[in-house]
């Protein structure tokens, strides 16, 4: 089977972050060598351009990444404003981290678009670009042909977008553990996973958690849970939230969902089996809980996420 290689651009302007222009290329290379160890038909290319002068490259992706240094994000440079603005007239998707969103904006691409940038940068972004609709609370805002990510290390939640996006949100996950990087902490809840917390010491409260991930697709009650942990109902009720985060019924949810999304990624069994085999009878009401943990319909979860046969 031959590999379908994307095609990737990193802008290495004068100024720019060393570490991530290079760990971008890097991060790209990590990423084919999980996607060859998961027999993934997707392949990353990434050069660093260091001039573009005479460069006629095609790239499905053009990154600028951040700076240091505020000359050089500052930058009017004419030629550089063109030669991104061709890119993105030819297909590229343009992307920038941290203060690369100055010079993105400075070519007009940002204008009238929601983007992000690093909070510290935000004030000076708007006074010099007014027209982009700047929202620093976002780490990252992926809007089709133009992506930007916010903080210095930004570079990093970009470039597993970047990977999730081109070949496949299980090569993100598994990038993210092989570079110890805690994909389940980024913006988009789409890739978190529920991991429940059981390191709490609490035995009791141990026990509840292991018999709903035993049980989760039966009707579970709390004077299930508490006679499980032989706890009063109002004692289970008080530990089980200091030890988890959560209410038990918001626990049940979460684990039977996570169980959905396993089963929706790696099946093709219908939404409405999946539902039935995760302890809802009602699908309106497991929708209803789906779109709320995951941001996502269960159709729509299945066709960004879904591996294809």
């Amino acid at each position: 089977m031959n590999p379908h290689t994307t095609h990737i651009g990193i802008l290495n302007y004068t100024g720019a972050l060393q570490s991530a222009v290079f760990g971008l290329a890097e991060l790209f290379e990590l990423a084919n060598r999980i996607g060859n160890q998961q027999n993934m038909d997707t392949l990353f290319e990434a050069k660093i351009v260091d001039s573009i002068d005479n460069d006629h490259s095609s790239y499905q992706v053009l990154i600028i990444p951040p700076s240091l240094s505020e000359s050089a994000y500052h930058t009017s440079d004419q030629a550089l404003q063109d030669w991104i603005l061709s890119h993105h007239q030819a297909g590229s998707i343009i992307c920038s981290a941290c203060a690369g969103a100055f010079i993105l904006a400075s070519t007009g691409l940002l204008n009238a678009r929601e983007a992000t940038t690093h909070w510290e940068l935000a004030e000076q972004l708007s006074t010099d670009f007014p027209a982009v609709v700047l929202n620093s609370e976002k780490i990252l805002i992926n809007d089709g042909d133009i992506i930007t990510a916010g903080g210095l290390m930004s570079w990093v939640d970009l470039g597993l977008e970047l990977v999730a996006q081109f070949s496949h949100p299980s090569i993100m996950r598994l990038l993210g553990k092989s570079m110890v990087v805690d994909t389940g902490g980024r913006e988009q809840r789409y890739y978190q996973s529920f991991s429940p917390k059981r390191g709490h010491g609490d035995q009791p409260v141990l026990k509840a958690q292991h018999y709903i991930q035993t049980h989760f697709h039966h009707s579970i009650s709390i004077v299930t849970l508490s006679e499980v942990s032989f706890l009063s109902e109002r004692t289970f009720l008080r530990r089980f939230v200091r030890a988890t985060g959560l209410k038990p019924t918001e626990y049940l949810q979460r684990t039977r969902i996570q169980k959905a999304c396993n089963l929706i990624e790696s099946t093709t069994e219908s939404i409405d089996s999946i539902a039935s085999q995760v302890g809802y009878e009602d699908i309106s009401a497991f929708r209803k809980v789906f779109i709320k943990i995951t941001g996502l319909t269960p159709r729509d979860f299945r066709r960004r996420f879904a591996r294809a046969p």
